[in-house]
């Protein structure tokens, strides 16, 4: 049997996107300064911290919960493409967990693939456009690989996490086509995309956070 993840009170895997987010606040907002305003890092930490101040005040939501405040927050907090973007991923895999006691292989792909949906419902970025799209599309797709082989749940986020860094380096060879770093033309080649790397940075954690809660 396919080991699963305890979404009752299991608002921590926030928690540690919330920590992830702050700890990367300087980097984030540092390789944003390459091509763009140099304010990622301090838009994704202020709408974060938010969200953490408000998880306290409501003890061990599930992770669908927790996710929904998250999405709620990041939708008000955050100036920019970026709040709307991440706000409606995370809503829509809340949608998705919501009314599920435990996390899955299947359900966690199903609430992927709801995520990108609803964030492609709201933008025009794909794979090759040096955004987001370029560590979230390859890492879901390495994460469908491996269920596709019957790999195990820890496994497959593995596989997830490993995709979601190769897709954000592989940005710095290309050139931005979407938002303001467009229009610097080949100006933009040689530098990270800094929602690549906030969106690595989330896969990562939820990764980690969910392969140490797996019980089988």
């Amino acid at each position: 049997m396919s080991a699963t993840f305890d979404m009752h009170e299991a608002g921590w895997v926030v928690q540690d996107l919330i920590s992830t987010i702050n700890q990367h606040r300087d980097y984030l907002s540092e390789v944003d300064g390459a091509i763009g305003d140099g304010d990622h890092g301090i838009n994704m930490s202020k709408g974060f911290s938010l969200c953490g101040e408000r998880l306290r005040q409501s003890p061990a939501p599930s992770l669908a919960a927790a996710l929904d405040t998250l999405s709620i927050t990041l939708m008000d907090g955050i100036g920019g493409s970026m709040g709307p973007l991440y706000g409606s991923f995370f809503m829509a895999m809340s949608t998705t967990l919501e009314g599920h006691a435990t996390l899955d292989r299947q359900l966690f792909l199903t609430a992927l693939d709801d995520g990108i949906a609803a964030v492609q419902a709201i933008g025009e970025a794909k794979v090759g456009d040096k955004t987001l799209m370029d560590s979230l599309i390859p890492a879901r797709d390495a994460f469908r690989v491996a269920f596709g082989r019957d790999q195990p749940f820890a496994a497959c986020l593995q596989a997830m996490q490993q995709a979601a860094e190769a897709g954000r380096d592989a940005t710095r060879a290309l050139q931005a086509r979407i938002g303001r770093a467009s229009r610097l033309g080949e100006r933009s080649i040689g530098v990270l995309d800094a929602g690549a790397c906030s969106c690595a940075l989330i896969l990562g954690s939820l990764a980690r956070s969910l392969q140490a809660g797996l019980r089988h």
